[in-house]
């Protein structure tokens, strides 16, 4: 992209603005190493100590970092992937329940239960408190999991086939 920047003296000065990709994967790990050193309780704060370090950020680019980066919500403050189990003790006392996994389009997985577990485990996924999970809907023996991403949709697979090896 380029720009024409005009200073307060009447001149023009050509200037090229940095395209938000080239600074994506910095800005990233700029907000690993905040939150190994911090505890972030905002996303507001987040913005405030990038902008110490010198990274002009808006809170809606840090959402979607954090979405990308699969940040959660734990404990009362943000947490990086590392910190949080994977395998959450929830879903691992229903594993046993788990029959299949499958998608359906690219926002909604097909999770297949025994006969009357499917609330028992669409309850334990929803409290697992995944980044990449929107909801679910159970019935009798299936549930339905939601993800706001094509890209969600395979790490909700992947974890829930960790539980489907195991179960």
């Amino acid at each position: 992209m380029h720009l024409m920047r005009y200073h307060a003296h009447g001149f023009a000065e050509s200037a090229t603005m940095p395209h938000d990709h080239e600074h994506r994967e910095s800005r990233q790990q700029e907000i690993l190493a905040i939150l190994d050193s911090h505890r972030v309780r905002s996303q507001g704060e987040l913005v405030e100590l990038l902008r110490e370090r010198g990274i002009a950020v808006t809170q809606s680019s840090v959402s979607r970092d954090m979405r990308d980066l699969g940040i959660a919500w734990i404990g009362g403050r943000y947490a990086r992937p590392s910190e949080h189990d994977e395998r959450d003790p929830g879903v691992a006392e229903v594993s046993h329940f788990l029959r299949g996994i499958k998608p359906s389009g690219p926002y909604l997985t097909v999770v297949f239960t025994m006969a009357g577990a499917a609330q028992a485990v669409g309850l334990a996924i929803d409290r697992a408190g995944w980044p990449e999970l929107v909801g679910t809907m159970a019935g009798d023996d299936t549930v339905f999991a939601a993800t706001a991403s094509a890209r969600d949709q395979r790490r909700l697979i992947q974890r829930l086939e960790v539980f489907l090896k195991e179960g």
